[in-house]
């Protein structure tokens, strides 16, 4: 391929990987001392003012991370493709160091998932949720935001570091800024739709829906969604900057943080709201209208402040898409939540749906933004590695030299012996008088695995498909992932309690 150059750019030395080279193409690109060209963030050659300066706006966070005249450009040297080089660009990892990175965080998210499941149960038995059935259909969605928001801010943004975008301050902060405006418009959005979304099922099943329902249902929603955004994206950017500081790979290490307490934090709003909103329903029902009200009327703010930062000013367009679909795949996952724990003698199943849809969506995350990362780094927009042009074999996924080869199988490693600790954790923290019967444990493993297995699969046919099509994975791939996460492991985890109902066993011995 013949890449065209400017006068003064010159090949990348020999050698060269890693940050500093990603660091000089999406960042230094934009720095000329002389030459009257430059290419564009759209792989346009534009003029340029001969003067050394600085232009971060021509960069957002839906373009590719470097121009496509640079994709096929060298890691190691001008005259070799990326592409042949296998990972060339991505962060070099040993095994150890990858199960290390993700090992903390999987725990650390897998502890506030069992957190959040054990609340659920505490929570389920609460008048408000006697009441309005319905917020059970809005638990599976809210706590399906966050990877519809937060794993999709962690996985751009950790993109963004590993191509150097994140090298210069003023860069830095527009991103951050630009994104967690447009991450507060899109949660306020979301939470109405989900509740609206929760009400119209709610009506389809039930036949009828109390006005006073839908207004807690719309109010606890949104002010769930809007704060639990905004604390989540502060903590989020934290560990962003932590993790390049202390020289981590972002891509392991922030999208299982971004929900690690997450879920915790996100169900723990809902149960606060719903309550104070319901017990303000009949003396001072305007409240519920006010806070509504006013959230809503923040919007404008955030659609303007996001629009003044290039980062976030294209995804104010186009960015509904995957995570208002996700939402609504989410949704049907809560529905089936909400008709199977109807049943006194599945009731007990709520305390394990946080887990395996939390625990699941971690992991695919984690290889989502990993696998989005190398085509960023390798590849031009809409060209795939050779091994991807073909029909989809799971077999692809598993097996092969690559980093994320060794990625997938680790986490699908993982699963057993993580869901086993976390089987352990949610027991002792119910009181540690009984343990999980054999055939409990056989059968929420088992839809783990099938679970983990299926979207690990899906992972790595989605995001390559997303690719070929000239999307941008980072903003695409993870709100479908989670979603799809939530209904398959509600749905596998009705499946196995109906089972163990029918033959008869209580889940403890």
């Amino acid at each position: 391929m013949v890449v065209l150059q400017s006068q003064d750019e010159q090949p990348p030395p020999s050698g060269s990987v890693g940050r500093g080279t990603s660091q000089q193409y999406g960042s230094n690109l934009s720095q000329h001392s002389g030459g009257p060209q430059h290419f564009s963030s759209n792989g346009n050659i534009s003029a340029v003012n001969t003067s050394l300066h600085y232009e971060p706006q021509d960069y957002t966070e839906t373009d590719f991370l470097l121009p496509n005249q640079l994709y096929d450009r060298s890691r190691f040297s001008g005259s070799v493709s990326a592409k042949d080089a296998g990972d060339a660009g991505a962060p070099a990892e040993s095994v150890c160091s990858m199960v290390l990175q993700i090992l903390v965080p999987f725990l650390l998210a897998g502890l506030g998932t069992v957190s959040a499941g054990v609340l659920l149960e505490v929570v389920q038995n609460w008048v408000v949720f006697q009441e309005v059935a319905e917020l059970f259909i809005l638990v599976t969605a809210i706590l399906g935001m966050k990877g519809n928001l937060e794993m999709t801010l962690a996985s751009r943004l950790s993109t963004a570091v590993n191509a150097g975008k994140m090298e210069h301050a003023r860069e830095k902060w527009m991103l951050i800024i630009g994104n967690l405006a447009l991450k507060q418009l899109q949660a306020t959005v979301l939470g109405l739709l989900a509740s609206l979304m929760a009400t119209v099922l709610g009506w389809i099943v039930e036949g009828e829906m109390p006005l006073h329902h839908v207004m807690l249902l719309v109010s606890t929603s949104v002010s769930t969604a809007f704060v639990a955004s905004f604390l989540q994206g502060i903590i989020m950017v934290g560990v962003i900057i932590g993790s390049k500081r202390m020289g981590f790979n972002p891509d392991n290490v922030a999208t299982p943080m971004a929900a690690s307490f997450g879920d915790l934090i996100t169900l723990a709003l809902l149960a606060c709201f719903s309550r104070w909103f319901y017990s303000l329903i009949d003396l001072y029902p305007h409240v519920l209208y006010l806070v509504v009200l006013l959230l809503l009327c923040l919007t404008p703010l955030w659609v303007v402040i996001s629009s003044k930062h290039p980062a976030s000013c294209i995804l104010l367009r186009t960015g509904w898409e995957p995570i208002i679909t996700a939402m609504f795949i989410s949704s049907i996952g809560g529905l089936i939540l909400d008709k199977t724990v109807s049943d006194p003698n599945l009731a007990g199943l709520i305390v394990y749906a946080p887990v395996i849809n939390g625990i699941g969506g971690n992991l695919v995350s984690i290889q989502s933004s990993r696998i989005s990362t190398k085509l960023h780094l390798n590849y031009s927009p809409g060209e795939v590695p050779e091994d991807r042009k073909g029909c989809f074999s799971p077999c692809r996924t598993f097996f092969g030299s690559g980093a994320n080869h060794r990625s997938a199988q680790i986490l699908l490693l993982l699963v057993i012996p993580g869901q086993l600790v976390f089987l352990l954790t949610i027991h002792l923290m119910k009181g540690g008088t009984t343990l999980p019967s054999p055939l409990l444990t056989v059968a929420f493993l088992s839809a783990s695995l099938i679970q983990v297995f299926s979207l690990l699969c899906l992972a790595d046919c989605i995001v390559h498909c997303l690719w070929r099509r000239g999307k941008d994975p980072d903003s695409y791939s993870i709100p479908y992932l989670t979603a799809l996460g939530d209904l398959l492991g509600t749905g596998l985890l009705s499946l196995a309690f109906v089972m163990l109902w029918y033959i008869g066993d209580s889940g403890s011995v």
